[in-house]
């Protein structure tokens, strides 16, 4: 249960209260099928519609166990050269996939004016770590090769993602910086990421109940994740950093998660990168996929993808 020794927005606290109302149990209880439908569920109830938008088609790309499910959006049905967006959606590594992310993925095409692809890489427990890492820099490379089967020149990538895919997006850019794609990593914009070992973190002892996403959701999720916590395609900051492209970083007041977004984008300062870091007070993990739910967050949303809208003019 949430407390009041922290502030939490009015929209928030009506979240809050309503799933505490509902009941239902935890994904470290339900497991990780029932955890995906229940993951959709609430995406349905609380997240705001989706953008119209020029194209909106699913396709796929090669992976290194099969093709790799995605889809592309984009405002315009052709443009000129420029950068594309890579999106790699949340979920702990277990659940979430282009469905859940859809609004999301539409928003993003829609105030960026950039076309984007949305990774539905492999899932833990049935496809332990490395198989996401191992997606993620697959597609990227494969959106970065400019393919006939998205009919654009592009220039650029911007790799953004929340959550697990936030760590994912860090790992992504990690890997295409040490050994570049056909084009660069211009701008990465992690979502409140896992960057490094979160166990300590003030955050995960603060919020890791009665907030959403709970400190026995997060042990589940690492165990089915299985990742070695040696290696820093699993926490980025344990690799180097040094040459990290120009970084926006979000982060939510109340989520246990936010230390971590703190840490990494000071580690970042300290070796030089130019950083955007934003910590909207008051709201929680998720709130990018529950706007209808969680009203103010799409100001959180707006201020975030300015923030990545002019740091892509930067460096375009």
């Amino acid at each position: 249960m949430a407390t009041d020794e922290h502030f939490v927005r009015e929209d928030v606290r009506a979240f809050l209260d309503m799933l505490e109302a509902m009941g239902g149990k935890g994904v470290e209880e339900v497991g990780a099928v029932e955890g995906r439908t229940q993951m959709k569920t609430l995406g349905s109830l609380a997240e705001a519609p989706a953008r119209d938008l020029a194209v909106i088609r699913d396709l796929s790309c090669p992976g290194p166990d099969g093709d790799i499910p995605l889809r592309f959006y984009d405002a315009k049905e052709s443009r000129e050269a420029g950068p594309c967006v890579v999106f790699i959606h949340g979920g702990g590594f277990v659940i979430g996939d282009r469905d859940v992310y859809n609004a999301l993925c539409t928003e993003i095409a829609y105030r960026l004016d950039l076309p984007v692809v949305s990774v539905e890489y492999r899932l833990a427990p049935e496809d332990p770590f490395p198989a996401a890492p191992d997606d993620c820099e697959a597609a990227a490379r494969w959106v970065a090769s400019s393919p006939d089967a998205l009919g654009l020149n592009i220039t650029g990538l911007v790799i953004t993602g929340d959550s697990a895919g936030g760590n994912l997006t860090i790992v992504t850019t990690n890997q295409l910086v040490n050994d570049p794609a056909d084009v660069p990593v211009i701008v990465q914009a992690p979502i409140y990421p896992v960057a490094s070992d979160v166990s300590k973190h003030r955050s995960r002892k603060d919020f890791g109940d009665g907030y959403l996403l709970t400190g026995a959701a997060m042990n589940w999720f690492t165990e089915q994740y299985a990742a070695d916590p040696e290696d820093p395609r699993n926490l980025p900051m344990i690799g180097d950093c040094s040459n990290t492209p120009p970084t926006v970083v979000c982060t939510a007041g109340l989520d246990p998660l936010r230390d971590s977004g703190r840490e990494y984008a000071a580690h970042l300062i300290e070796q030089g990168t130019e950083v955007v870091y934003l910590e909207f007070p008051g709201i929680i993990h998720g709130f990018t996929t529950l706007r209808k739910a969680i009203p103010s967050g799409q100001k959180d949303l707006d201020a975030f993808l300015d923030a990545v809208e002019l740091m892509v003019e930067r460096y375009k």
